[in-house]
């Protein structure tokens, strides 16, 4: 079993009708700008209209983007077959979105479309996730195949359980453009928010579970998480004996995690806190006898444990980010001094919660300056 929550870094979108005849995407964050003809993206939706693979189940079902549709928007869009760069891959899963969603729910309107992520890309956070469940919930609205739920006078609301499955789905197909093929986590906590649940393919939202308060830290440290898989299906291999009742504790880790978030109230006790800081700790261990540890995870937890704060590792690991929990009672100063040593280490932190609500529609006055800045609102 494993858990996973929704970060309280969030990706915006904002949706404006664009001048006649065009289609226009924007991402400052990836350093992307790019406009075309809409008769011209049109000419290539006969391509998503004929026989296709089904993914997901009754009205959410959605179809495969096929590695022909994929090679024909690489063309049109000028991107070399293995390009990898953020922005390329923004592009392919735009594209393919918008000419799929428009295909199977109606035709979707001019449109100029700005996304803007408090997230860094490529550090295992999701980033791609929220990106594809920001333009699947965007054009979906456009082309009017789900709600816009959000009502006058109110600054944010979400769209009906089926509308989620729905975006979600469509989602998880701006996933696979970007990722090949994933496990379906990331879209899935980006839509629905709060704590999943995934074991074997399965993915299970958690009962009300509290928003916790985190240190996140990015160490900077590049990794692959298919080398990181192999190394540890190597050892199980080489190790059955030994590896097995490790896999065995961290499934027991994960369980008695998701028991103690469900059973915990809104305002959690001091020994709810020690319990989740003893399974942090027992976890970290764990992770890196697997083989997923890394020197700079050793270090930030080295770091946070001098302040008296309990962290691990999160996503793939071997670099990548780690999390700290925050007890109630953390003293500011506690924080800014660990965050300080973090820094110093050559890392990048920010302070956010886990456990935060999922795709939401919000009005422009329930923005603050700085998003709307970066949506080119002000």
């Amino acid at each position: 079993v494993a858990l996973a929550v929704a970060l309280d870094l969030r990706t915006f979108l904002r949706l404006r009708p664009c001048r006649e005849g065009k289609i226009c995407v924007r991402l400052p964050g990836v350093g992307l700008e790019r406009s075309w003809d809409t008769l011209r993206l049109q000419a290539l939706r006969k391509g998503f209209t004929g026989k296709q693979s089904w993914q997901g189940e009754n009205a959410a079902r959605v179809p495969r983007g096929t590695l022909e549709q994929l090679e024909t928007l690489r063309e049109f869009a000028g991107i070399a077959a293995r390009a990898s760069a953020p922005e390329s891959l923004a592009t392919l899963a735009f594209l393919y979105m918008y000419l799929a969603i428009s295909a199977k729910h109606g035709d979707v309107p001019n449109l100029d479309l700005v996304v803007w992520s408090q997230l860094p890309t490529g550090a295992g956070l999701g980033s791609s996730a929220a990106y594809a469940v920001c333009l699947a919930a965007a054009l979906l609205t456009a082309c009017g195949a789900i709600s816009c739920p959000l009502k006058e006078g109110e600054s944010t609301a979400r769209w009906t359980e089926e509308e989620l499955t729905l975006i979600n789905t469509w989602a998880f197909q701006g996933e696979r453009v970007i990722h090949g093929t994933p496990s379906g986590v990331d879209n899935a906590v980006a839509t629905w928010g709060g704590a999943l649940r995934y074991q074997s393919g399965k993915i299970m939202p958690l009962k009300r579970v509290p928003m916790l308060r985190i240190l996140l830290t990015n160490t900077r440290v590049p990794r692959s998480t298919k080398v990181l898989v192999a190394g540890v299906k190597e050892k199980l291999l080489k190790f059955p004996a030994i590896m097995q009742p490790v896999l065995d504790s961290i499934d027991a880790i994960s369980q008695e995690c998701q028991s103690l978030l469900e059973a915990m109230p809104a305002n959690p006790s001091p020994e709810d806190y020690s319990l989740l800081e003893e399974l942090f700790d027992i976890n970290q261990h764990h992770l890196s006898v697997i083989g997923v540890g890394h020197p700079s995870l050793d270090r930030l937890c080295q770091v946070t444990a001098s302040h008296g704060l309990h962290s691990k590792l999160t996503g793939a690991g071997g670099g990548g980010c780690g999390i700290t929990l925050l007890r109630p009672d953390t003293s500011l100063l506690a924080m800014e001094a660990a965050k300080e040593d973090l820094c110093a280490c050559g890392f990048e932190c920010w302070e956010t919660s886990i456990g935060a609500p999922g795709v939401t529609l919000h009005s422009s006055s329930s923005l603050n300056a700085k998003v709307l800045q970066a949506l080119g609102e002000s």
